[in-house]
């Protein structure tokens, strides 16, 4: 029964914790990069300029010859235009047709912090702001492609009801979401962008031309090694073009190899310190509330780990995946990480050695508590390649190390010593 109750959490926990999995050492772009991706790749954006200065914002306006201006401060978060700094001045997004009042608009952005629904309450700093041509959008659509497992490659989705969650879309007309699979071996074809252009109600000119664009959008996924590209609004204006108006892109971490110079455009300013350093060391890490650090190998085994703590009236600390191909100096640089954090009481490592060598594990662990003098419960649970050998590591360690033979014994013995 017991066995059966692990399962059910275990599996729970997938969809609980999917949206925590999907932060782990995300590549994540501002929006005027994601811009200059498109815009140097053929597809159709605002005009813009981008400033991180008050001497540029001084001149920004006399370089962009355009009716009317859009002022974005230029943060990692949604709902910038209902935003407010920490000066009081309102809003991240702002309009303007005079010149003369778009170095005003930056100014008061530049060097302060926005908060938004989605920051801290003590909100972001901003460092850059976008000036950006203003257009008139006659009708809004929603365009995107992204890799999906299920259909083994790319797949585009669409829906004529643009500028808003598309979620919402999905829950209340259904109807209005059209998906058309690419062979990714053929292509984006001529005749499948221009149904999809048709689905979302372009006519006539415009027809063609968002066919275009949604060509070009596909061979930028491809080039980037992109796992998403959202266009929201993907829409027209009123003088018949088909601009896309706003853009977020998701990359695959495993071809930061391949995409150096898109990954070099992640300064990670806005990122946790934690997770900047566990990046450094190619740990993937998210620090979390609680009280019990979790040392883990493999990202679902890391799920389960957090679930049994809270099944046995724990709280997890952290999400932390060392992977699979860990080294000592690695786990050194792990147990660094989780003490540096005050409120961590105690640590579970659970590591489950099929490609990871547990001695390895061991000797890292050996010589991290060694080094940073530990003074917080240490659980740890072993099983797999080269166990035995793991366990003579640890116990010739004479350090105070309680092992565990299960993940049930190790949660109860972490969650019992914050109380011994």
């Amino acid at each position: 029964m017991a066995s059966l109750a692990r399962r059910l959490v275990t599996l729970k926990s997938y969809q609980r914790h999917l949206p925590l999995i999907k932060q782990v050492r995300c590549l994540n772009l501002q929006e005027f990069q994601s811009k200059q991706l498109m815009a140097d790749n053929g597809i159709a954006v605002q005009h813009f300029k981008v400033v991180g200065s008050k001497e540029e914002a001084a001149s920004v306006a006399s370089k962009l010859k355009v009716d009317e201006y859009v002022v974005k401060a230029q943060v990692l978060a949604g709902g910038r235009g209902k935003g407010t700094f920490d000066t009081g001045f309102k809003g991240g997004v702002h309009l303007t047709k005079n010149p003369v009042e778009v170095q005003g608009l930056v100014e008061n952005m530049l060097g302060n912090k926005l908060v938004t629904k989605q920051t801290t309450k003590d909100g972001v700093k901003v460092t850059k702001v976008m000036v950006a041509q203003a257009l008139d959008i006659t009708r809004e659509t929603y365009f995107a492609i992204l890799m999906d497992r299920g259909h083994g490659g790319p797949v585009l989705v669409g829906s004529p009801q643009g500028g808003m969650d598309i979620e919402e879309v999905a829950e209340k007309t259904p109807e209005a979401i059209f998906k058309q699979a690419v062979d990714i071996t053929v292509g984006l074809t001529d005749e499948q962008a221009m149904k999809m252009a048709l689905n979302l109600e372009f006519t006539g000119a415009k027809q063609k031309q968002a066919a275009i664009q949604m060509q070009r959008l596909y061979n930028l996924f491809l080039k980037v090694d992109a796992t998403q590209v959202e266009i929201n609004p993907f829409g027209e204006t009123d003088k018949g073009e088909v601009v896309c108006f706003d853009a977020k892109i998701s990359f695959d971490d495993n071809a930061g190899f391949r995409q150096k110079d898109i990954f070099s455009m992640d300064d990670m300013a806005e990122s946790d310190p934690r997770e900047v350093e566990a990046a450094r060391h190619n740990l993937n890490y998210i620090g979390m509330d609680g009280n019990i650090a979790c040392l883990v190998n493999g990202a679902g085994l890391a799920m389960a780990t957090m679930d049994i703590i809270h099944l046995y009236g724990g709280s997890p600390a952290n999400f932390l995946d060392v992977g699979g191909s860990v080294t000592e100096d690695q786990v050194f640089h792990a147990f660094k990480l989780l003490t540096a954090d005050s409120q961590v009481k105690a640590i579970l490592v659970n590591i489950f050695g099929g490609i990871v060598n547990c001695a390895t594990i061991a000797s890292g662990i050996a010589n991290a508590c060694k080094s940073i003098n530990l003074n917080i419960p240490l659980v740890v649970r072993l099983e797999g390649t080269n166990v035995e050998e793991g366990k003579r590591v640890l116990a010739e360690s004479n350090l105070p190390i309680m092992s565990a033979f299960d993940l049930d014994d190790a949660a109860q013995k972490a969650v019992a010593s914050l109380s011994s």
